[in-house]
Order: C-alpha cells, then structure tokens, then sequence
C-alpha cells in the first residue's frame, strides 16, 4: 500500500500565479490585495504561497519586475537595430504590441496601474517604474548620440530633443491603450508617428 505523502504542496504554474497575481495588484495596489484574496484567487493555501514567494511583497516584488523588464527588453533589442529610423520603428511598435497584449497573457499596463501609488518594504513601484523609464531614455539617447557620432544625423542634431520626442509619443499610445484603444488603430498612429519623425530626422548624407 503506497502510503500518501506529508507536508508536500501541490504542484502549480508559476508563471500562471505571478499573471493573476499581477492582475489584482494592478487593480487594487498592493497595500488593497490582502493575502485572503490572493490564496483565493490564486488557489494556494498560505503556506503555500509564502513557501513559494517568501511573502505577499515578495509575490508583488517578482509580478512587477516580470511584467515591468519587458518594457526594458524592447529598447534593449531597439537599439542594437543598424539605423536610427529603424530603432525608433521598433520601439514605437514593439511598445504597441506590449501595451495590448491579450488579457490572458498580461496583466496589464503598469503605468496606468493602482500599484504605481503604493509601495511595500521591498519594493516601491512608482521609484522602480521611475528607474526604468530613466534607463530606458538614457539608452535610446544613447543610441542617437551614437547616430550623430557614426555621422548618420547631421552634428547639430538636438539628441535630448529627439529621444523627448519619442517617448512623448509612447507614453501617448499607453494611455490610450490603457483606455481601451484597438491595437490595429494604435499601430496605425505608431506608423504614422514614425514616418513623421524619420522624415525630420536631419540626416548627414541627405
């Protein structure tokens, strides 16, 4: 007779747990989730869930640094593109493909989320959102300065100017896609945006 084992939880997704996990936090902030609704929604007991994450801030820490270090991976592939009009194309684009990726694959967009008010011991989401953006700026004017160095836009170009631009132009399309705008009318306007702006770009061999 094979007798049951003891003290052993039940096997579960991860990746599954962080997604709806992540999807209550972006909804009520992290101090509004309380461990109760979170077992319940997750289908783990709460031994199970601090066996797994250490602690609810633990969960949050790890839902917000999954779901937060996408947005980092698209300028992070952008800009090792060989042309400056195609690094722009990516991010416009890819960016538009992150903010409406299907419900059952993301949470949603932090930017527009309860969670970037609130804060825990480990992590405050607003200052981590904060240091993200920072890097993700800093590494797409990087890329431009380059461009003016490589020769590819004329020396005057106001690099600070352009890459403000750009990311004026992203957060514009996650709002409206936190509001619900269709992915299909959002690449559209990235489309555009972008033809605008490489039309503009003063470019050395014109």
């Amino acid at each position: 007779m094979t007798r049951p084992t003891r003290g052993r939880p039940p096997a579960f997704d991860r990746d599954r747990v962080i997604l709806d996990a992540a999807r209550l936090f972006w909804r009520h902030g992290y101090s509004g989730t309380s461990t109760r609704a979170l077992t319940a929604a997750l289908g783990l007991s709460t031994s199970s869930l601090y066996a797994a994450f250490g602690s609810k801030a633990g969960l949050f820490e790890e839902a917000v640094r999954t779901y937060a270090e996408r947005y980092r991976e698209i300028y992070r592939r952008a800009v090792a593109e060989k042309d400056l009009p195609t690094v722009v194309e990516r991010v416009l684009i890819d960016s538009v493909h992150e903010f409406t990726q299907p419900s059952d694959v993301h949470p949603g967009c932090l930017l527009s989320s309860t969670a970037m008010t609130d804060s825990t011991d480990t992590l405050d989401a607003g200052a981590y959102y904060a240091e993200l953006h920072g890097w993700n700026e800093r590494t797409l004017l990087a890329r431009i300065e380059q461009a003016v160095q490589d020769g590819e836009l004329t020396g005057g170009t106001d690099a600070a100017a352009l890459t403000g631009l750009v990311q004026s132009v992203v957060h514009g399309l996650s709002v409206q896609a936190s509001l619900g705008a269709d992915r299909e009318d959002l690449l559209v306007t990235a489309q555009l945006a972008h033809e605008l702006i490489r039309k503009c770009l003063p470019s050395a061999t014109a």
